[in-house]
């Protein structure tokens, strides 16, 4: 059986390449954030299912009142599937009670897989001589529309549940961290959540990044 992410996947990749450079980033910036009616579907569809299996990340909200924020949003579909796409499970996490928005984590157990052996951003990426990335988180969510964790919310993640337990992954980090050349990110480990820290140009096989997106 194919599962909610894989055919996803499979019809987005006909019409559009994966990210996997820095040149397609630029060039999703530019293309029509649109999607076709089938693969909306499909995507409310998983996005229903996520919500009604894990309640206890947002009690008290409706599902039917989330739908239809997010039919009258399309470019937020088209980021939540790019979401979807690189393995992040977005989910409902909460709402704002000013703005009436409804919040979205990334909420895969581990850190999404099609953003891995990112470095931190394109000052970092640039900083490298050689055996560069293919990329950076912070470019990366910014072509697909969200923006990294906060530390806060990121800890705000793991009262939900056990999150990279076998991962790591970048956080945003505060300006005064950045200026000195490092960057942050949170890992759970022994029972424990924890925020480390690396030079920002650094990129590892386990270690993606996890977003937010308001709709």
């Amino acid at each position: 059986m194919i599962s909610f992410a894989a055919s996803c996947l499979t019809e987005y990749q006909i019409g559009i390449p994966a990210l996997t450079t820095v040149q397609t980033m630029t060039t999703m910036k530019k293309a029509k954030r649109e999607l076709s009616p089938k693969l909306r579907e499909e995507l409310l569809s998983g996005l229903k299912a996520r919500f009604e299996k894990n309640l206890s990340r947002h009690q008290g909200l409706e599902w039917i009142k989330v739908e239809a924020r997010l039919k009258a949003n399309p470019e937020k579909l088209w980021t939540l599937q790019e979401m979807e796409r690189t393995g992040g499970e977005p989910d409902v996490v909460g709402q704002d009670k000013k703005s009436g928005e409804y919040v979205f984590f990334d909420c895969s157990e581990q850190s999404p897989a099609g953003r891995t052996s990112l470095c931190y951003d394109r000052e970092a990426l640039d900083s490298r001589k050689e055996h560069k990335p293919i990329g950076s988180a912070m470019e990366m969510a910014g072509a697909t529309g969200i923006e990294l964790l906060t530390e806060e919310q990121y800890f705000e993640l793991q009262k939900l549940g056990e999150f990279d337990t076998k991962s790591s992954s970048w956080i945003a980090t505060p300006a005064d961290v950045r200026e000195l050349g490092g960057a942050i990110y949170g890992d759970r480990r022994y029972g424990r959540v924890f925020v480390g820290h690396n030079g920002a140009q650094s990129y590892y096989a386990g270690r993606g990044f996890r977003g937010s997106l308001r709709v």
